[in-house]
């Protein structure tokens, strides 16, 4: 293994690690915000960060899956 290749899977695992949380930013920005601007207003409940609005979003993903009928003939 050479010098050279080091840096370079250090390079691949940054960015992806970067795309990750630049993705899971992006997922629970839209929650995270109509949650903070409407939930403390409308029913006095706290606010959320943006790690609790991913994992709300997961959550209810998860709750609330529509089951497929691809299966049916």
């Amino acid at each position: 293994m050479s010098t050279k290749f080091i840096p370079n899977i250090f390079g691949a695992l940054f960015f992806t690690a970067g795309f990750i949380i630049l993705s899971a930013v992006l997922y629970a920005l839209p929650l995270w915000l109509l949650w903070n601007f409407l939930m403390p207003r409308l029913f006095g409940l706290s606010s959320l960060s943006i790690l609790d609005a991913f994992l709300l979003n997961i959550l209810v993903g998860i709750l609330f899956r529509g089951k497929s009928d691809n299966n049916k003939k």
